[in-house]
């Protein structure tokens, strides 16, 4: 049996438990921890316009930081690139445990959106562009349960702050402590030897890649985008906000974290036995059952399975959207995932913002939920339109 050397930079294992680590640290630590957070923020700091508007602005950064990494020809630069995200992960989690200035907090959730990017989009890609797999759908699939990971491991780190009466400002420093220790070994293993690979690597980008199918994938992304934006931001308070629930938000929140550690594995394999856009199709419809529970119903069981419905669809989502766009651009992996992943931005940006206004204008969250699931609808519409037009590319 050979044996497993995780400080190789070659070592498939080594390359899969840095890219989970990275995507714990740029996704959950510099965005979805918020999350975790927010029912104690709402009580003594925050209003639900203001954690809106913070959402609103991390996406941005992560548009932004998408839309960057499409344009990142080079290999060496996109680990330059990467492991910059890996810092500004750390210190705007560090702004956030040191101080109580509001626009000192939405630089800094600008900056952490940004860092994120780096963390997913191009991290992503170098995992992608370093496995030594032929057929690398499962490995990615597994390296994608990270962003589960990233929200059960940050969540916890924050229950436990949490079980000694520490406050949510001492939850952001032992994060940012976390952070700053689990960064190394990312930031070691996600990189190239030069002294290896003499011949530096290029990719240029190519607009024949966007073909009607692959425009309708993105467009569907877009809606995906939106779909997973008012549970990310909000579902602890959604829940605590239901009759009878109080309480049980952030042990939903905790179930999203865990149904989505295995749900890439499972999606992905569904993916390549029954084809991408299928699965996609059946993972979109279930997240709107999802998203529509808490608006129809309060009970307990139910709204706990919203739960399992969300973290076990929109991680995987994630996996499936981005291993078939990286699949579709063959050597050039970060172009469509970058391009996917702007679309997706973009509906991250305006979800918030008409969340807030509804939740402002209506008192619940109801109206909000109902429109987010309509638009997720529209991406399984655009999808089976794929289908029907036979433009479709698995």
């Amino acid at each position: 049996m050979q044996k497993i050397n995780l400080l190789n930079r070659d070592s498939n294992a080594a390359i899969i438990l840095a890219g989970i680590l990275a995507l714990i640290i740029g996704v959950g630590v510099a965005r979805f921890v918020f999350t975790s957070l927010l029912p104690a923020m709402l009580e003594d700091y925050l209003t639900v316009s203001f954690a809106g508007i913070l959402a609103s602005v991390n996406y941005m950064g992560y548009l932004a930081g998408s839309i960057f990494a499409v344009f990142i020809k080079d290999i060496y630069t996109k680990v330059k690139f990467f492991r910059l995200g890996m810092v500004l992960s750390v210190v705007t989690t560090l702004v956030l445990a040191t101080t109580h200035n509001e626009t000192l907090w939405i630089i800094s959730r600008i900056i952490a959106g940004f860092g994120a990017a780096m963390a997913l989009v191009v991290g992503s890609a170098i995992v992608m562009s370093k496995l030594k797999f032929e057929s690398k759908t499962k490995a990615m699939g597994i390296h994608f349960s990270g962003i589960g990971f990233s929200i059960l491991v940050s969540d916890l780190i924050v229950r436990g702050v949490f079980s000694f009466e520490g406050s949510w400002e001492n939850a952001w420093m032992v994060l940012t402590i976390f952070a700053l220790i689990s960064c190394a070994y990312p930031i070691y293993i996600l990189s190239f030897d030069k002294t290896i690979h003499t011949k530096v690597i290029k990719h240029h980008f190519d607009f024949k890649l966007f073909t009607p199918f692959v425009i309708l994938l993105t467009l569907a992304y877009f809606c995906e985008g939106v779909g997973m934006v008012v549970q990310s931001t909000f579902i602890p308070d959604i829940i605590n906000s239901l009759e009878g629930l109080e309480g049980y938000g952030n042990l939903t929140w905790t179930i999203v974290g865990l149904a989505g550690i295995p749900s890439c594995i499972i999606w992905m394999n569904l993916a390549h036995k029954y084809g991408s856009v299928n699965i996609i199709i059946i993972a979109m419809s279930l997240q709107v059952i999802g998203i529509l529970i808490s608006a129809l119903t309060t009970n307990v069981y139910l709204n706990l399975l919203s739960g399992v419905l969300y973290g076990g669809t929109f991680i995987g989502l994630v996996a499936l959207f981005m291993s078939l766009g990286g699949k579709l651009a063959s050597h050039n992996p970060v172009i469509l995932m970058g391009a996917l992943t702007t679309a997706y931005g973009v509906g991250q940006v305006l979800a918030p913002l008409y969340c807030v206004a509804l939740i402002e204008k209506f008192g619940n969250y109801d109206y909000a939920l109902f429109l987010t699931a309509f638009i997720v609808s529209g991406g399984v519409v655009l999808l089976l339109l794929s289908k029907l037009l036979k433009i479709v590319k698995d």
